[in-house]
């Protein structure tokens, strides 16, 4: 799966990260939904280390991404903000 670090760049992620992506990714979406910033930010720093075990593209490759985490530095009110501007149904 091709996965884009908002503010870094894409990876690569198989297998067993993957594995773990997928549920550290519904954490952090659920941290959002409550607008827990104290698990947003733990569950976002989880997913971008997992994601960052992955293979990096290299910056001029054009694939699209499957998953976009936010920025690492984000915010939960930013995140959310983002996420009602893009419409992403929780």
């Amino acid at each position: 799966m091709i996965v884009r670090i908002m503010s870094e760049g894409q990876f690569e992620v198989e297998g067993a990260d993957l594995d773990a992506l997928r549920h550290v990714d519904e954490e952090l979406l659920d941290a959002v939904r409550r607008e827990d910033a104290e698990a947003f930010a733990r569950h976002l720093a989880e997913a971008v280390a997992v994601v960052r075990r992955g293979r990096p593209l290299p910056l001029d490759a054009l694939a699209e991404s499957e998953l976009v985490l936010p920025a690492p530095d984000m915010t939960v009110h930013e995140a959310r903000r983002l996420f009602d501007e893009h419409k992403i149904l929780f």
